[in-house]
């Protein structure tokens, strides 16, 4: 697993894109033009990984939607990458007969089935085709990469996987079987890329237990399967009234800061621009002697064509432009984040859910936070309370219950989310908050006073100066205990499956006794940003280890009350 999986996924794509055949390196030959025909699903694969310059490096001169209306190009091979749903079979046999193109490379995300490839023949040989479909292949690469480390299954239909999916009272037998295999088939797709065959540990009595059975009795053969510029390819159009920005794994700020808490954010963006600004005569001084004006892409190309002839003074020019661009990007995105934060009084909240969690004395009542109206959103006011709730060990009672909720709605706030969190409390077994959280002494950053100097781009004033605690999340604190093999009485438990101890052994007892060195962590029913840095930071501390992390679906605390909420409507 040395390799993350975004390099193996990008690899995989490359040479999908190439016929099947792993592009030659430092190949000088002009490649073969080619269309690139995808469906949704598809897009949302190559979009993280692939640019529109990379595309068509590849020789990708166009990359069309299956069922958007397409020109015939007779005499351009296309290479499609699609689910192998009906609805794309029929389309695809459409193509076939319409001669849409010179010859047909045919990449299933999934496996196909033998009757929809039977449809398929018949099609090619209904419009005398057969020597035009030159290759089909099931390219097992139904999940979602996000970052080297991470990944999510999909993106389109991920309400068919949502925990309120697989959570919904009146689910019946066979909806949960289909979520189930849902899952399984793109977890099976995930690890034929990666190339492992892994030991699952899974808690009892979940729907995680379903999918670890149902993956290891049914997906184990792994090893005898088959294996604008900057913008992402196909990316849809931008909404009107918003700046976006394209945040890659060239731009080093993020790739340095992108799990930092963000008042170090503010920070270190301060120390780019004062650092940048040092150099900026010289900047303006190398442009009035090349008569060049502004700073855009342009400019810096020309620049970087010209590079070799320039004295060496002038050829750092290209990059200190490239450098005031990410720090003009990185400036906008920080300053927006920190007008939310002033605005909804994110940082008051974020100390009050840390001492709810850690069972600290509150600077004011919780009723007096919800019931501020200038204090956050309803949003805000009922994940406050969400988490309280969650948090004691005791249910307030009713007396107490009736006067937060009382207060929620003044303040605006739907009560479906609580509704369906009180009949989630009513049958788990939850004990009090962790022990451990907020046992470790606080670490104060003390970061926005010192973001809040002269001629700073970030006015701080009247945002608290954060307290943040290094602490392990459930998820990783469970991950700790497996991964070194530890006794504890919340993973005990936790089922045991061995590919290579398949039949006739008990799944409760662990084969390996040593410590594991690599580790894939998936959530069935969702997870987040959160969970997924915390992993990160754990490992960091950890030589040698390597952990990646995976779920059916991603959201933020906005996605998933709105999937409480519909939970607690039934």
């Amino acid at each position: 697993m040395a390799a993350g999986i975004r390099e193996k996924q990008t690899v995989a794509l490359k040479r999908m894109l190439n016929f099947n055949v792993p592009p030659v390196k430092n190949s000088t030959g002009e490649p073969v033009w080619k269309v690139l025909i995808y469906d949704r699903f598809g897009q949302d694969i190559i979009s993280p990984l692939l640019s529109v310059k990379e595309l068509r490096d590849m020789g990708i001169t166009l990359h069309l939607l299956l069922h958007s209306d397409r020109d015939a190009i007779p005499d351009v091979p296309a290479v499609y990458f699609v689910m192998p749903t009906e609805e794309n079979i029929d389309r695809m046999c459409q193509d076939l007969r319409n001669q849409l193109y010179e010859s047909y490379y045919l990449n299933f995300i999934s496996a196909i089935s033998r009757s929809k490839l039977e449809d398929i023949a018949n099609a090619a040989i209904g419009a005398n085709a057969v020597t035009q479909v030159a290759k089909v292949f099931d390219q097992y690469l139904n999940f979602i990469t996000l970052e080297d480390d991470m990944f999510v299954l999909c993106n389109q239909n991920k309400e068919l996987v949502s925990y309120r999916a697989i959570n919904r009272p009146d689910i019946t037998d066979t909806e949960m079987e289909t979520i189930m295999d849902t899952i399984v088939d793109s977890l099976f797709c995930f690890f034929v890329t990666l190339g492992a065959i892994p030991i699952i540990r899974c808690s009892r009595g979940t729907a995680a237990e379903m999918v670890a059975v149902d993956f290891h009795l049914n997906r184990v053969n792994l090893e005898e399967s088959a294996v604008t510029e900057s913008s992402p390819a196909g990316a849809r159009p931008k909404k009107k009234n918003k700046k976006s920005y394209d945040l890659t794994a060239s731009d080093k700020f993020w790739q340095k800061h992108k799990g930092s808490p963000f008042p170090e954010v503010a920070e270190s963006v301060q120390q780019e621009l004062e650092s940048y600004r040092a150099q900026e005569d010289e900047v303006k001084r190398l442009k009035s002697i090349m008569g060049i004006e502004g700073e855009d892409e342009g400019a810096i190309s020309m620049l970087s064509d010209n590079t070799a002839k320039l004295t060496s003074a002038v050829s750092s020019l290209p990059e200190l432009l490239e450098k005031k661009r990410l720090i003009d990007l990185h400036t906008n995105v920080a300053t927006a984040v920190l007008e939310h934060i002033k605005s909804r009084k994110l940082d008051v909240y974020f100390e009050y859910e840390e001492k709810i969690m850690s069972k600290s004395t509150l600077d004011k009542s919780l009723l007096d936070m919800i019931s501020d109206p200038d204090a956050g959103t309803p949003e805000d006011k009922m994940r406050l309370f969400l988490i309280y709730y969650i948090s004691s060990a005791q249910a307030p009672s009713e007396i107490d219950l009736e006067q937060y909720k009382k207060a929620l709605m003044d303040a605006g706030c739907n009560l479906a989310p609580l509704s369906y969190i009180k009949q989630w409390k009513a049958f788990t077994k939850m004990a009090s908050a962790p022990t451990s959280y907020g046992n470790t002494t606080p670490k104060p950053l003390g970061l926005f006073s010192r973001v809040m100097n002269t001629g700073s781009q970030f006015v701080m004033e009247g945002v608290k100066n954060l307290v943040l605690k290094q602490q392990n999340l459930p998820v990783t604190r469970i991950l700790d205990n497996l991964m070194e093999m530890k006794s504890n009485p919340e993973t005990d438990d936790y089922r045991y499956f061995d590919p290579k101890m398949l039949r006739g052994s008990d799944s409760s007892v662990p084969r390996n006794k040593n410590p594991f060195q690599e580790a894939i962590v998936f959530v069935v029913g969702g997870g987040n940003y959160i969970e997924y840095q915390n992993l990160v930071d754990y490992i960091k501390g950890k030589q040698g280890k390597h952990v990646l992390y995976g779920c059916s679906e991603l959201f933020n605390a906005t996605q998933f009350i709105k999937q409480l909420s519909q939970l607690g409507q039934k």
